[in-house]
């Protein structure tokens, strides 16, 4: 029972031989970092060469580390082994609200840091998926001094490497903070970008002692030959233990 609720997320967002974008949105109400966690131990599973380029803009490198090391995955020796490649952001300086750049010249300058890391791990020997992932999307703005356009830019130019490169994306983004006209625009392109859309939700009846929340997950598949949709949503509960997530249908939970 407890490998088929493991495998209900997989089943839902389905085998990735790389080049996918997905879209993880949670609530103030309901963290959806956890499927964040569930991505990057799976990026690295000891078994492939796959590597992972995390830019983290909402916690330094230890917090990571020690969430993943309790779910059985080393980052520090993935870091040590060049599978793991951090870019510690919480200190990035981007352009000030005159326009006028800084000398690190912010999101450009962070772009040119991930092309450069697909770019050594693309001329390796070996087949291998290489994975950018972001925690997360609306901190991004506030880094960039709440100016969505120079957050836009740096997405698509982000987006260039998953047609050169093959590079699949896992974002975290706070669907609830877009609530104004300014900044709808960015998880609207973001949702358009998206192979994946997970949405993290409290519970719709409360709070219970079982369950903390509920999964939608929209995987939209491959477009038909005449012009259709493939897109498939499946709904299922989940509970954060410490170290691992159980997955389940409502009512098949003992």
């Amino acid at each position: 029972m407890d490998n088929l609720c493991a495998n209900l997320l997989e089943e839902a967002v389905g085998i990735s031989k790389g080049g996918r974008v997905v879209v993880v949105e949670d609530c103030v109400q309901m963290s959806g970092a956890f499927v964040l966690h569930h991505f990057l131990k799976r990026s690295l599973y000891p078994d492939t060469s796959d590597a992972v380029i995390f830019i983290a803009f909402a916690h330094p490198f230890s917090h990571y580390e020690r969430i993943l090391r309790k779910m059985g995955c080393n980052l520090t020796v993935h870091r040590k082994n060049h599978r793991f490649v951090f870019l510690d952001m919480l200190t990035l300086e981007c352009p000030d609200r005159n326009g006028k750049e800084t000398r690190q010249d912010g999101l450009l300058a962070l772009y040119g840091e991930i092309e450069k890391a697909v770019e050594i791990y693309s001329s390796l020997e070996g087949s291998r998926i290489i994975t950018i992932m972001i925690d997360d999307i609306s901190l991004i703005e506030v880094a960039a001094n709440g100016s969505s356009n120079h957050v836009l830019d740096f997405l698509h130019y982000c987006y260039t490497l998953k047609a050169k490169y093959g590079c699949s994306f896992v974002t975290l983004n706070h669907e609830d903070i877009y609530s104004s006209a300014n900044t709808l625009p960015l998880i609207l392109q973001l949702e358009y970008l998206a192979d994946v859309i997970i949405k993290a939700e409290p519970l719709a009846t409360g709070l219970a002692s079982d369950v903390h929340g509920q999964l939608s997950v929209l995987n939209k598949g491959s477009v038909c030959d005449l012009g259709g949709s493939s897109s498939k949503v499946r709904n299922f509960h989940f509970r954060v233990k410490e170290n691992i997530v159980d997955y389940f249908y409502p009512g098949t939970q003992t």
